[in-house]
């Protein structure tokens, strides 16, 4: 045979424009049918039904409008669950599965009318791996049941999947829920105004914006860009994480109080540790954490907390206002029964003002902590006339078209502030001689606030 490697290199060509031309394009609208072929034309009803037609490398393009989603539209019913939407099926590394909003249209999902008795409402159940779900919302979702429960907009239980843009609001129920699974990305998604007005008298103590809690060896989950406001309860959790998570460049205001600022749930904004019940086993190695460049706002409670956590996380570059404990490090000993204060915790570059507390719970001598606002020398007073802007409706302003977050003033230094290059190098780039404290370093000439109105 004359010329193999040529041949073979045909043959690889060849088999690589046939990978590519044989991806589907699908279709769903909320005026389609699911007897359609799911085309442009003529789409497709339900992301159920597209589901079943979808393989790797194939996109399903959600048409924009309000999806009513219908009590029949339940895939299955396992234990105290019901799933509506189930995405099990799987893409691949190089042809991953994508379940998109159709160019800038705006698809919404309501379950309002799904009330399935005596059972936990799962929105969009997501199994698979290598799955990207962009452009979307849902709301409505329900519970049902009295006692201490939750609903969950999206439970992630695959691998390798990413949710980008996406809203979850309105709701009773979790925004994004990942209990299993790793190498997930949650980015620039918002989950607000959550609350669970039925069960446990309506305090709504499950109902997280966030909760990252994956099993041991599902490691690699990342929150980044994300944004979490109104919630009944915290911001974002991961009590019963067994591997670490990471929260990067993440915004949370308001947790754990309704919209007229009644007290509900626990309201902490980053939850970044813990394993529930006293004396439950930990997992060994304890997870480290790593929360870095996140703002928190105005929560209930702490807007940092370690929640006895029995070993310590990485804190850098974050920026905390107006919380009830604005860093509250508590740790426990190794028993998970003993509470004690922080150890364990490397943090650099922290800023915090206005917390009814600024710092609680914290054992310096068993920290690696310095270039913080708590422990400068020569001590700083942080004060208003430090930030070019404290007016907090610029957090809720509409995302850039990208989906990033929105350019803000608050919180950024203004020139001259003695918190400018008052950090330390943690391996980060910064602008400047040093890293400023908190999450935004300065600029000579920040971005104005971007005028539109919150999301609705």
């Amino acid at each position: 045979m004359k010329n193999p490697p040529r041949l073979l290199f045909s043959a690889f060509v060849s088999l690589l424009l046939f990978s590519r031309l044989a991806a589907a394009e699908y279709f769903v609208a909320p005026d389609g049918k699911n007897t359609n072929p799911g085309t442009l034309a003529a789409p497709f009803a339900t992301i159920q039904r597209a589901q079943e037609s979808v393989n790797p490398g194939d996109t399903l393009f959600i048409r924009g409008g309000t999806y009513k989603v219908k009590p029949t539209e339940l895939a299955r019913v396992s234990g105290i669950y019901a799933y509506i939407f189930d995405l099990s099926k799987s893409g691949t590394e190089s042809s991953p599965i994508k379940y998109w909003a159709y160019k800038d249209e705006k698809p919404v999902f309501d379950f309002s009318d799904v009330k399935p008795s005596g059972l936990r409402v799962v929105a969009f159940f997501v199994g698979g791996d290598w799955l990207h779900l962009r452009g979307f919302e849902v709301t409505g979702v329900k519970v049902t049941l009295t006692n201490h429960t939750q609903s969950e907009s999206f439970e992630n239980q695959g691998n390798h999947n990413i949710y980008e843009r996406l809203a979850m609001h309105d709701s009773m129920a979790i925004g994004l829920y990942l209990i299993r699974g790793g190498n997930n990305l949650i980015l620039n998604c918002d989950a607000y105004r959550n609350w669970d007005n039925l069960s446990e008298n309506g305090k709504g103590g499950n109902t997280d914006g966030f909760g990252g809690h994956p099993r041991k060896g599902d490691a690699g989950n990342v929150f980044r860009g994300d944004r979490s406001w109104f919630n009944s309860d915290d911001g974002y959790d991961c009590i019963n994480a067994g591997e670490a998570v990471t929260f990067d460049h993440c915004w949370s205001m308001y947790n754990g109080f309704s919209t007229d600022f009644r007290s509900l749930g626990d309201g902490n904004g980053f939850k970044a540790g813990g394993y529930g019940a006293a004396g439950r086993a930990t997992p060994n190695p304890i997870p480290r954490h790593v929360v870095e460049f996140c703002l928190s706002v105005r929560n209930k409670a702490s807007g940092f907390y370690s929640n006895h956590h029995a070993g310590g996380s990485d804190w850098i570059s974050n920026s905390a206002f107006g919380n009830a404990t604005n860093f509250n490090m508590l740790c426990v000993l190794a028993d998970n029964r003993t509470n004690v204060p922080g150890y364990g915790h490397f943090m650099r570059n922290n800023l915090g003002f206005l917390g009814r507390s600024e710092l609680a719970n914290f054992d310096a001598a068993k920290c690696d902590a310095n270039h913080n606002y708590f422990d400068l020398t020569p001590a700083v007073n942080v004060t208003a006339a430090d930030f070019v802007s404290l007016d907090e409706a610029q957090l809720t302003a509409s995302r850039k078209p990208d989906g990033s977050l929105p350019d803000i003033t608050f919180m950024h230094l203004v020139r001259g502030s003695p918190l400018i290059d008052a950090g330390i190098d943690a391996k980060f780039p910064f602008k400047g001689a040093r890293p400023d404290l908190g999450a935004f370093e300065y600029h000579p000439a920040p971005a104005k606030s971007d005028a539109a109105p919150a999301a609705k």
